[in-house]
C-alpha cells in the first residue's frame, strides 16, 4: 500500500479538492470525517493529515473539533482556513471574528524563509474565504505569511511540523497552491512519488470483483464519460455478469439516445438494454418548476425504471451508477457530517431512502479529470473520454421552471447550434462545458418589422479543472455573435441572447 495522506473534512466544499490535488503529486490521499480517533488513524500509519477549511467558526462552543491526540501524534500537519484556525485556537492563540468577512483574491506576502513557501515568490495571488482570523499565535508558531487584511496569512511550528495558511492553496485561484501543497508533502513529509492512476483501477476492479461475487449487476448508462468509465471498470471486473440499461428520458441532447447506444454497443462492446421512457418522465415532470423537484423526481424515476428492468433479470442484486465526487458533497451525503447542502443530484440526494439494489459507484472519489484519467488507462475511445460534462438530470435542469416537450424542443436545438459553433471554433484554452438555457424571462423584440415577445436563452461556457471550480470562458466577440444570429434566426421563439459572465463559485455550473 503506497503512503497515505489524509485530509479531515470539516464540512469544505473544497475537501475533495484537497485530495485531489495531492493526488496530482502521485502521494494517495483519502478524505475520513473529522472526528476519527487518532487509533483508528493511526493503525494506517499516516504520513501526512491536511485540516480542511469548513463552513462553521471556530469561535462558537459547538465548533466541529478534532481528537486532540492528532496534534500530538508526530505526523506533519497542515491547516488550510478552518483547519489553521482549529490549531491556533487548540495551542493557545486568540482568534477573532471579522467585521467584514473576506472573500476572494488577496495577495499573500511571504515574512520569513520556510520550508513550506521553499521556491514561492516574495508576493503572490491566493483565494480567501473566511469570517475568522488569528490575531495572537500560539507558542512556538511564527507568522511566515501575511496579506493587506489578514496580518497571519500563514504560520509556523517547524520543530513539530505543524503549519496553518488562511488561504486555500487547494484551489486554482491561488497561484502558489500547489508548490505548498508540493512542499508540505514531498519536502516536509518526505513523502515519495509512488501513487498513479493505474493503482486505483487495479485495486476498484478487484474490489468490484470481490464485493459482486457471482450475482448480476446493472448499470445505469446516461451516456456521458461518468457512465461509461463506471460501466467498462465493472465490465472488466465481471463481464458477462454486468447489463447496462440506459433510459431515453427525453431529457438528452440532440440526436444523443441513438448515438449513446451505438457507441456502447458496437465501440465498448457492452450488453445495452434501452429503455424508452420518455413519456413517463415528463408526467412525473408536468407543472414541476422548482429545481430540487425536478432532481429528486427525475432521481426516483430511474431508480423505479432501474428496478423494473432488473426485475427481468434473474440474479440481480447491484445498480452502478457513475456518481462522483462533485455530485457527493453538493448534495450533502451522510457521509459529509459537517457540510452545508448545496443542491440534490438526481443520483444523490434524489434516490429514495429505501432501494431493492445495492449500490456499487467506482467513481464516488475521483473528480471529472480523474475520471479521464482512468478512462484512457482503461483504453476508451477518445470520444467518450473527452465528451464534455452533461448534468444526470438533463435538459431538465437547463430549463428554469416547467419542463414541457415544447420547451425542451427550444432548448435541444439551442443546445446544438451552441456546441455546433464552440466545437468548429479553435479555441486556448477550450471551454470545458459550454449549452444553452431556457430562462423563464420573455422580452419584447422586432423581426421583420413586426413586435415579437418571445424567450432570452441564456449561453454558458466555462473553463476548468474538475468542476468543482470554474471560470466562464473568454469566447471571441465574432464567435458569440454567430451564436447569437443562428439562435434567433434559426430556432423559433428565441429572440433575445445573453451571455453567463459568472464564476463558480458564487454560482454553479448548471443553472438549476
Amino acid at each position: 500500500m503506497p503512503a497515505t495522506v489524509f485530509v479531515l473534512d470539516f464540512g469544505a466544499q473544497y475537501s475533495q479538492l484537497i485530495a485531489r490535488r495531492v493526488r496530482e503529486l502521485n502521494v494517495y490521499c483519502e478524505i475520513v470525517p473529522y472526528d476519527t480517533p487518532w487509533k483508528e488513524l493511526a493503525a494506517r500509519n499516516p504520513q501526512a493529515l491536511i485540516l480542511s477549511g469548513g463552513p462553521e467558526s471556530t469561535l462558537v462552543p459547538d465548533a466541529p473539533r478534532m481528537d486532540p491526540a492528532i496534534v500530538q501524534s508526530g505526523v506533519p500537519l497542515l491547516g488550510i482556513c478552518y483547519g489553521m484556525q482549529l490549531i491556533a485556537g487548540d495551542a493557545g492563540g486568540e482568534l477573532v471574528k471579522l467585521d467584514r468577512a473576506e472573500y476572494g483574491p488577496a495577495f499573500v506576502a511571504v515574512r520569513r524563509d520556510n520550508p513550506l513557501f521553499a521556491g514561492v515568490p516574495s508576493e503572490s495571488r491566493a483565494w480567501m474565504s473566511h469570517g475568522d482570523s488569528v490575531v495572537k499565535l500560539p507558542p512556538g508558531f511564527s507568522e511566515i505569511a501575511s496579506t493587506e487584511r489578514c496580518k497571519v496569512a500563514a504560520m509556523a511550528d517547524d520543530k513539530r511540523k505543524i503549519y496553518g495558511v488562511q488561504f486555500h492553496p487547494e484551489v486554482a485561484h491561488t497561484e502558489i497552491g500547489r508548490r505548498i501543497l508540493d512542499n508540505f508533502v514531498h519536502g516536509i513529509a518526505g513523502i515519495g512519488s509512488d501513487w498513479r492512476m493505474e493503482s486505483f483501477v487495479e485495486r476498484t476492479i478487484a474490489e468490484i470483483r470481490e464485493r459482486v461475487g457471482s450475482d448480476k449487476v446493472i448499470c445505469a448508462l446516461s451516456g456521458g464519460v461518468d457512465s461509461a468509465v463506471a460501466a467498462t471498470l465493472v465490465s472488466r471486473a465481471i463481464g458477462e455478469q454486468l447489463t447496462c440499461i440506459f433510459v431515453d428520458h427525453g431529457l438528452l441532447r440532440k440526436n444523443e439516445a441513438a448515438l449513446v447506444v451505438e457507441a456502447f454497443v458496437e465501440v465498448l462492446h457492452l450488453n445495452v438494454d434501452a429503455v424508452d421512457a420518455r413519456e413517463r418522465f415528463l408526467r412525473r415532470l408536468d407543472g414541476v418548476s422548482d429545481p430540487e423537484e425536478k432532481r429528486i423526481r427525475i432521481g426516483h424515476e430511474f431508480i423505479a425504471v432501474f428496478e423494473e428492468e432488473a426485475a427481468k433479470i434473474p440474479g440481480v442484486k447491484y445498480l452502478v451508477q457513475g456518481t462522483l465526487y462533485p455530485d457527493v458533497i453538493e448534495s450533502k451525503t451522510p457521509a459529509s457530517k459537517a457540510g452545508h447542502k448545496i443542491k440534490s443530484h438526481h443520483n444523490v440526494g434524489g434516490l429514495p431512502e429505501e432501494m431493492s439494489l445495492e449500490l456499487i459507484e467506482p467513481l464516488r472519489a475521483l473528480f471529472k479529470d480523474e475520471v479521464r484519467a482512468v478512462g484512457k488507462v482503461l483504453g476508451l475511445p477518445e470520444r467518450i473520454v473527452q465528451r464534455q460534462p452533461f448534468p444526470g438530470p438533463g435538459l431538465a435542469v437547463r430549463i428554469i421552471g416547467d419542463v414541457t416537450d415544447e420547451r425542451l424542443d427550444l432548448v435541444r436545438e439551442a443546445d446544438a447550434i451552441v456546441c455546433e459553433e464552440i466545437d468548429a471554433a479553435t479555441l486556448d484554452p477550450k471551454p470545458w462545458q459550454y449549452f444553452a438555457v431556457l430562462t423563464p424571462v420573455k422580452s419584447v423584440g422586432v423581426m421583420g418589422d413586426g413586435r415579437t415577445y418571445s424567450n432570452l436563452v441564456a449561453v454558458r461556457a466555462i473553463t476548468s479543472e474538475d468542476g468543482m471550480t470554474a471560470d466562464w470562458a473568454r469566447l471571441p466577440y465574432p464567435l458569440m455573435e454567430r451564436i447569437s444570429t443562428r439562435l434567433v434566426n434559426e430556432v423559433p421563439g428565441i429572440n433575445r441572447v445573453a451571455y453567463d459572465i459568472t464564476s463558480k463559485p458564487p454560482s454553479t455550473v448548471e443553472w438549476e
